[in-house]
Formats: structure tokens, C-alpha cells, sequence
């Protein structure tokens, strides 16, 4: 495979790393500032939005950026570094060590990452399946028969698709009869509690996508991208 190959499918690994809180690629975010393939060795840069983003963010997207291209078959020699960040230092060092969360800031690790990472899945979740159910709202369907829905009555387009993702990246099945409009554990809704958790889960999505617009925008200012922040 030559170094231009190898350079496609290191971007296409690190598309699969998601931003947690905005849940969104890292790549499409224009988070990688760069990437440079040398034979077997990759080395990649990334920046945020701010100098303050939370650790704990930070570090699962750098992590999980390595952790993307050193599965990769021919990668021998993975680096991986934050900049422009407030703990870019402890970070880097922790990567470079694969000291692991806990083992970079030690006492300052006041929580685990993979719940972190539950937490962000289960809201992805939420934002997806509202998607879908307000647009077969928007078609006519009646809230109160939202329910009854299952992933066999949703189009096979993007959204559905996300939608599948999102449940199979917190455990749940993705069979045609399953219902859609459920909680993080699979559990539907009484009929009484679906305009109000519609409700909820709506503002929920408003939530990540406003973070999401939002980040790109101090993103777009803090490098002086030529590109729309939208």
C-alpha cells in the first residue's frame, strides 16, 4: 500500500472518532489539524475550539484517535498530540506513555471515561430517535401513535441510519419490529409520556446541535479559518 493510500485510510479511521458531547466526527469538525504518514509511522495533530475544553473531552478524542489508527493493519508507530490546549503537555505525555485516563491525571480523574462516554451515547441516542419521529410528525402522524413505530416503518436514509448506529452503540437491537421510541434501556414510553419526552428529546437535540454550531464558530476565530463555521 503507498503512503497516499495509507494517508485515506488513516483519515477514514479517524472519521469514525466522534466528538462525544457534539457527536460528530472529529474530522468533519476540522478538529485534525494535521496528518502526515511515513512508511509505517503516523503522526497527527489536533486542535479545539478553546485552550479550556474539558479534559476529560479532550482526552477521549485524542485517545480514541490513536486507538483508531493503531487498529489500522500497517500502522507500526502511532503519535498522537493535542495543541493549543491548557493541559496539551499532560496529555501528550499520557498518550505518548498509554498511560490511559486515570494514569494521565491521576487524583484530577474524578470520572471514569467509559461512563462519560455512556452518558454522551445515551443523549446521541435521544437526539437521533427524535429526529425521526418529528419528521414522521411533521408528515401527519399523531403524536399519541409515535409508540407504536418500529424501525421497519422508518425510510432507509441517513437519519435511520444514525439512528441504528446510535442504538447499537448503547446496546440496543436493531431488528425491524423493534420500537423506536424508547429509552436508553429499550423500555417504550406509556402513551400518556410521549409529547412530553418528544418535548425532551427534541431540546436535547437542540442542545448538541447549538454546541456543535457553537464550537465551530470559536473553531473558524481562534485559527482564522477561511471556511463557513455553520
Amino acid at each position: 500500500m503507498g503512503g497516499v493510500a495509507r494517508a485515506d485510510e488513516a483519515w477514514r479511521a479517524l472519521d469514525a472518532v466522534i466528538d462525544p458531547e457534539l457527536d460528530q466526527p472529529i474530522t468533519e469538525l476540522k478538529f485534525v489539524r494535521s496528518l502526515d504518514v511515513v512508511g509505517t509511522d503516523v503522526v497527527v495533530h489536533l486542535r479545539l475550539p478553546t485552550s479550556f475544553c474539558a479534559p476529560n473531552f479532550s482526552y477521549l478524542m485524542a485517545s480514541d484517535a490513536k486507538d483508531a489508527l493503531t487498529a489500522l493493519a500497517w500502522t507500526r508507530r502511532v503519535t498522537v498530540e493535542l495543541d493549543d490546549h491548557h493541559d496539551s503537555d499532560l496529555i501528550n505525555r499520557g498518550l505518548a506513555a498509554d498511560a490511559g485516563y486515570k494514569g494521565t491525571f491521576r487524583h484530577e480523574a474524578d470520572q471514569d471515561l467509559e461512563e462519560l462516554r455512556t452518558t454522551f451515547r445515551r443523549k446521541a441516542h435521544t437526539a437521533a430517535m427524535e429526529r425521526v419521529l418529528t419528521r414522521l410528525v411533521q408528515q401527519g402522524r399523531p403524536i399519541e401513535s409515535l409508540g407504536t413505530v418500529t424501525i421497519g416503518d422508518l425510510p432507509a436514509d441517513g437519519a435511520t441510519h444514525a439512528l441504528l448506529q446510535r442504538r447499537k452503540a448503547i446496546g440496543l437491537s436493531e431488528g425491524e419490529g423493534d420500537l423506536v421510541f424508547v429509552d436508553h434501556a429499550g423500555t417504550p414510553y406509556p402513551e400518556v409520556e410521549l409529547p412530553l419526552q418528544l418535548r425532551l428529546a427534541r431540546s436535547t437535540r437542540i442542545s448538541i446541535e447549538g454546541n456543535a454550531h457553537f464550537c465551530r464558530g470559536l473553531l473558524a476565530t481562534r485559527y482564522d479559518l477561511t471556511e463557513s463555521a455553520s
